[in-house]
Formats: C-alpha cells, sequence, structure tokens
C-alpha cells in the first residue's frame, strides 16, 4: 500500500468527531471496548464498533485481546508522521512568511 493511501484512511478516519472523541479517550491509557460503549451512551455498540475497525485500519488504534476483553490502545506514530509530513511543512512556510512580513513592514 503506498503512503498516499495509508495518508488517505488517517485523514478518512480523523475527519469523524466520534473517532477523534474516541482516540482522545485513548490518549491517556488503553481501554476495553466495553468501557469505550460506556462512553458513548448516545450511540449504539455496533457504530462505536465500526469507528473503531475505521481507526485500526488507519493504523491509529492496536487491538490486543486479554482472555474475554479487547484491549485497545492509541497508536500515535501515524498521526505525528501527518503532522511531519504536512503540518510541519505547512506551519514552517507560515512562520517564514510572517518572519518576512515583518521585516517588511518593520523597515
Amino acid at each position: 500500500m503506498s503512503s498516499d493511501d495509508d495518508s488517505d484512511k488517517i485523514f478518512k478516519a480523523l475527519a469523524d468527531r466520534r473517532r477523534r472523541a474516541i482516540l482522545d479517550a485513548l490518549k491517556d491509557e488503553p481501554k476495553t471496548t466495553g468501557q469505550l460503549v460506556a462512553l458513548f451512551p448516545e450511540i449504539d455498540r455496533c457504530t462505536v464498533m465500526q469507528h473503531m475497525k475505521v481507526l485500526e485500519a488507519a493504523g491509529l488504534i492496536v487491538a490486543r485481546k486479554e482472555g474475554r476483553e479487547r484491549w485497545n490502545h492509541l497508536n500515535a506514530l501515524p498521526i505525528k508522521s501527518i503532522h511531519d509530513r504536512w503540518i510541519g511543512d505547512y506551519a514552517r512556510n507560515a512562520v517564514s512568511l510572517m518572519s518576512r512580513l515583518e521585516t517588511e513592514i518593520g523597515a
């Protein structure tokens, strides 16, 4: 699979507010699927599971089965790769542009 395909999956996964909320819930510690479902009482278990499937396909969560429980862990590396590839470059360019503008205005 190409890097562009991977990026597309990550952006698609991050595009939904509920999936971002699931990632936020996993930010500090892993949680079981049941714990995640309980955090979103406004949607049913199947919908939470579908969101988790998209996140897992994008590599944003990693699931580990332990007995009868499935523990879900945040994998922040794909987010970092998006930052490094897209956000970091654009932020550097924006800072450079602002610096040039300040120099021109101040001169």
